[in-house]
Formats: structure tokens, sequence, C-alpha cells
């Protein structure tokens, strides 16, 4: 009789020297002069969502930049959506795969040069995102932080 085979439990040994990770400064995104369109991602509950992309429109223009267009993902406005308006749509995007179609058409159209999120993004969605886009995307607190 053959017995059974179980996985061992301990940790794998990694040969070789151990890099330690380490959180990246967010890449600076230069928007003096460039053409960026402005995405938000906003709960239901919030209403005062277009006075917000309103305010980090101006202070784009601020800076420099001219703002070609701007793409709103709305969580908890259904039913379903009010029981997990805290969760992102997606861990990798943080947006719904169609607001990210939406941005591509209007990225596209508009031939912008970056995109500014007014949500924080993680050094992972920022590289993600950048992928999809095929341009630079940045948190809007680490264009302010740029200063």
């Amino acid at each position: 009789m053959q017995q059974s085979r179980r996985r061992d439990r301990r940790p794998a040994r990694r040969s070789g020297p151990v890099v330690a990770r380490h959180q990246d400064p967010a890449p600076a995104v230069a928007v003096d002069g460039a053409d960026v369109v402005i995405v938000g991602y906003f709960s239901g509950k919030q209403k005062d969502f277009a006075a917000l992309m309103d305010a980090a429109a101006e202070e784009m223009t601020r800076r420099g930049a001219r703002v070609v267009g701007r793409v709103v993902q709305r969580r908890g406005v259904s039913a379903g959506g009010a029981r997990k308006m805290a969760l992102p749509y997606s861990s990798r995007t943080l947006l719904s795969y169609g607001k990210v179609r939406e941005a591509v058409v209007l990225l596209e159209r508009t031939n912008a040069d970056a995109v500014i999120s007014l949500a924080p993004l993680t050094r992972r969605q920022r590289r993600v995102l950048t992928g999809m886009f095929g341009r630079p995307v940045a948190s809007l607190a680490d264009v302010l932080a740029g200063d």
C-alpha cells in the first residue's frame, strides 16, 4: 500500500541574498503644460463629488496643466454596491473594467499626456493603470506633494 504524499508546510529556503522590499516614492508626473484627464472614485453617499472634481481641475489648471477630460466612478449607488462601498471594484485598478475602457477611449480621443486620480493609489495600481492607459498615472496627492 502506498502512503499518501503530504506537502511539506515548512517555508522554502531561498538561496542567495534576500532583497528587502521598500516603498518607492511615486514617480513625478510633470503636469506643467500637459493635457491631463482626471479620474475620480466616489461613494454613492458623497453628493459633492462634482465640486471635488471641479476643485481638482482648478488645481491642475493653476499648476499649468490643461484638463481635457474627466471620468467618475461611483460606488454604492445600487443596493448591491452600498454593501461593498468601502471596497474598490478591483484591487488592481481601483476602477471597474468598464470605467477603465471608458478612460482609455477618452485618452485616445483627447490625446492626453497623463492621468490624475483623486483617490490615493498604491504602487501596484499606478503600475497597472499606467500599462493599461499607456500614459503615466499619479494621484492628486502625489502631484501636490511634488512641489
